[in-house]
C-alpha cells in the first residue's frame, strides 16, 4: 500500500467522522426549539418573501436531510423534518437553502456554473469505473485510462466548485436569520455549529477526490 492510499483511508475515515457529526449536530439543535416557534417552512417563505424572490417552499419527497434547492424550478425543497421542525437546526437549513435561492436570484457565479456543469459532472461520477477498468483489462494502450482520469476529474472539478457555493449559502444564511429577526444572539451558535459541520463534509469530499485524482494519475505513471 503506497502513500496515497493510506492518504485515501485517512480521509475516508475522517468523511465517516464528518457525515455522522452532521446527524449529531442537528439533532443536538433539532432539540432546542427557536424563540420564534416558528417551522422551517415558515421562515423559508419569510426569508422568501422578504427577499422578493419568486421561489416555491414545498416538502421534500427524499429521506432525512434531502433539502436542496432546484434552480431549475425554483423550488426550495425541504426534508420533512426540517419542513414542520421549530427547532434552531431546521431554520438553520431553511435558511440555508434560501441561501442559494438568494444565490440564484442574483446571478451567483459558482452557482450558475455549478448548475452548468451538473448533467456532465453526473454522468462523468457515474461511468469513470467503467472506463478506467475497460483500460486495465483490455486496454493496450492508456487511452482508455486517460479517458476515466479525464471523466473523474471533471467530478472532481464540480466538487471544488461547490466548496463555495456551500460556504457562501451558509454566510447568507446567518446574515439573513440575523437580519430579519429568525434567530437571538444566543441561537447563532447553534446554527453555526450546524451550517459548519454540513460544511465539512464537502470540505473532505473534495480532499478526498484530490487524492482519488492523484492515485489514479499514480496507476497511469506505472502502466507508462
Amino acid at each position: 500500500m503506497d502513500g496515497l492510499y493510506l492518504l485515501l483511508l485517512l480521509i475516508l475515515f475522517v468523511s465517516m467522522w464528518a457525515s455522522s457529526n452532521v446527524q449529531k449536530s442537528f439533532n443536538k439543535y433539532a432539540r432546542v426549539p427557536n424563540d420564534r416557534g416558528i417551522s422551517g417552512a415558515e421562515a423559508a417563505r419569510l426569508l422568501v418573501q422578504r427577499n422578493n424572490l419568486n421561489v416555491t417552499v414545498a416538502r421534500s419527497q427524499g429521506g432525512s436531510l434531502s433539502d436542496h434547492y432546484d434552480p431549475r424550478s425554483k423550488t426550495v425543497r425541504l426534508s420533512p423534518e426540517v419542513y414542520d421542525g421549530r427547532s434552531v437546526s431546521a431554520l438553520s437549513v431553511a435558511s440555508h437553502e434560501v441561501g442559494h435561492a438568494i444565490q440564484h436570484a442574483y446571478g451567483y457565479k459558482p452557482l450558475d456554473f455549478r448548475t452548468s456543469l451538473f448533467p456532465l459532472a453526473s454522468f462523468a461520477s457515474q461511468s469513470w469505473t467503467i472506463f478506467f477498468f475497460m483500460g486495465i483489462l483490455f486496454g493496450s494502450t492508456n487511452f482508455f485510462i486517460n479517458l476515466a482520469i479525464g471523466l473523474f476529474a471533471l467530478g472532481l472539478l464540480f466538487q471544488l466548485v461547490t466548496l463555495p457555493v456551500e460556504f457562501d449559502a451558509s454566510r447568507r444564511a446567518l446574515a439573513q436569520m440575523s437580519d430579519q429577526g429568525l434567530l437571538g444572539s444566543s441561537e447563532i451558535t447553534g446554527a453555526r455549529a450546524v451550517l459548519k459541520s454540513a460544511a465539512l463534509t464537502y470540505v473532505m469530499a473534495a480532499l478526498m477526490g484530490v487524492v482519488q485524482l492523484l492515485r489514479l494519475l499514480s496507476v497511469r505513471g506505472r502502466r507508462d
